[in-house]
């Protein structure tokens, strides 16, 4: 025989403070769950090869390869942003944002785009796979879209995107939750410093190589350059294993984007 009381047998036996205390419970709205999202940001280079071709033969190739894109512009079910890395980074010349609800979804569009005339001269330079979660810190101050406090992705309309992987030492973890949470506090309070950069964290444990993909939106990237400058000063930095390479990406149409490679 179990010892665990049902709410009903509780409510019997608790004293009257006791049983407002779980009628209330009882009534109280349950928080909606929020569905975690996906988040895919991968890096593409275009093989040097594509661009002897003839112009005529490079502007199909680019027009197929963008409607693939955009009919993955799915409403409740995918949104694909395009960004150029062209002149920012050697390794790629090209950048998606994927946020969708399976990792499946991710497969089938990449597959979609392999499969038409310019995704034979793509090569995948860098891809990082997360998800969004809700965060174990107290935040504070939330920013609209915030998906460490919200648990989900609202990108804005910013031009430029500041992408890396990141990593935590192992003595991070094994710190006092009240200890990380005083870090974190001071991290954040220098985030907040800064209301014209728009931070998205995402998580990776078990899913990629990496822990978290952190991905800076913002119109104004010497505001993120002073933001990054400040943080290397704070306690919680000395917690940092690893948080490169960094990615600097435009924003612009998929059409426009592959217009940018030639």
């Amino acid at each position: 025989m179990t010892d665990t009381l049902t709410p009903e047998i509780a409510m019997e036996t608790a004293t009257p403070a006791a049983n407002s205390q779980i009628a209330a419970a009882k009534d109280a709205p349950k928080e909606k769950e929020i569905k975690r999202q996906i988040v895919s940001f991968q890096f593409f280079k275009v093989m040097p090869e594509w661009r002897r071709l003839p112009a005529e033969e490079r502007a199909a190739h680019k027009q197929a390869l963008a409607a693939v894109i955009e009919s993955w512009n799915q409403a409740d079910r995918m949104l694909t942003l395009t960004y150029s890395t062209v002149g920012t980074r050697s390794e790629c010349d090209l950048m998606l944002w994927r946020i969708c609800t399976t990792v499946d979804d991710v497969n089938r569009m990449t597959a979609e785009m392999m499969a038409t005339p310019m995704g034979g001269y793509l090569e995948t330079a860098f891809s990082y796979l997360a998800m969004t979660k809700r965060s174990q810190y107290l935040i504070g101050h939330e920013h609209e879209g915030q998906a460490d406090s919200r648990g989900f992705l609202r990108p804005g309309r910013q031009k430029y995107i500041f992408v890396y992987p990141f990593w935590k030492t192992r003595a991070w973890y094994l710190l006092p939750k009240d200890e990380r949470q005083r870090l974190m506090t001071e991290h954040i309070r220098v985030g907040h410093l800064y209301p014209r950069v728009k931070l998205n964290t995402t998580y990776s444990f078990g899913l990629d190589d990496q822990e978290f993909v952190v991905a800076f939106e913002t119109n104004y990237p010497e505001d993120f350059l002073d933001l990054v400058e400040q943080l290397r000063g704070t306690e919680i930095s000395a917690y940092t294993l690893k948080d490169y390479p960094i990615f600097t990406c435009v924003r612009m149409t998929a059409q426009e984007m592959l217009d940018r490679v030639g």
